[in-house]
């Protein structure tokens, strides 16, 4: 974790672990072995602090056109990493997934895109394509929609149990210029600034896209972009709503 980022609700800077050396692994390791035996983690590490961020463009009165940023406990985040390690070594995702994968980018998935484009030209054959963007993907994620497809994905009900502990009594405040808001809890979508989150989304998209990705076998994602390919148009559109039945479609 790169130093000066601010800090969580608990205060503490991700620095202090940074010079404490090797008494941080030690310190860290016992701690994380703790919360993985008992699925619980520390109650502090349950409040987080939203900041609206505008951006920069439409109504500034509108609160579509703000993105937030959640400050959250450091110490949580590298138990996060920790645990985000650990399920990506028993978890596989298809190859049209693109986003939040190693060694792979928007570069991989626009020069796949591109050679089946021209491989249907040149053949002289049709090839539809549309492309679909989930509005508010990360916010919109059902939390049972999450524990399904984690199991779906054969996660092992110990990593279930501690995921959704992660997410169990989880509250916030919203900071901004004038003061901030009475804690609320969050009971919809991934948490925002984890490590783990982008991974838990990937995992969603890989389930709830597999019958599409049946039919329509080019079909590929970014992320919460997804093109959907087929030599047929009929096909395309059935796949599309298949696609908006989970919501969010813009």
């Amino acid at each position: 974790m790169k130093s000066g980022k601010a800090v969580g609700p608990d205060d503490i800077p991700v620095e202090v672990w940074k010079c404490l050396g090797e008494a941080t692994v030690e310190v860290l390791t016992s701690l994380f072995n703790r919360v993985l035996e008992s699925e619980r983690m520390p109650e502090e590490w349950r409040r987080s602090v939203l900041v609206p961020i505008f951006k920069n463009k439409g109504d500034v009165q509108s609160c579509s056109n703000y993105r937030g940023r959640k400050f959250m406990s450091h110490t949580m985040k590298l138990w996060k990493r920790v645990v985000e390690a650990r399920l990506r070594k028993v978890v596989e995702i298809c190859e049209q997934q693109y986003g939040f994968m190693s060694r792979k980018s928007t570069t991989d998935a626009i020069f796949a895109l591109r050679i089946l484009m021209e491989k249907y030209r040149d053949g002289q054959r049709e090839l539809h394509c549309v492309f679909v963007d989930l509005e508010k993907a990360y916010d919109r994620v059902p939390r049972e929609e999450l524990w399904y497809c984690m199991r779906k994905s054969e996660v092992s009900e110990k990593y279930v149990r501690v995921v959704q502990d992660m997410y169990e009594r989880s509250r916030t405040v919203v900071r901004c210029a004038v003061g901030q808001t009475e804690e609320f809890k969050v009971e919809v979508g991934l948490h925002q600034g984890s490590t783990l989150s982008p991974f838990l989304f990937a995992m969603v998209m890989d389930q709830l896209s597999e019958e599409v990705r049946q039919e329509s076998p080019w079909t590929m994602m970014f992320a919460d972009d997804i093109v959907i390919c087929s030599e047929s148009r009929e096909q395309v559109e059935e796949n599309l709503g298949g696609t908006k039945k989970g919501g969010g479609v813009k």
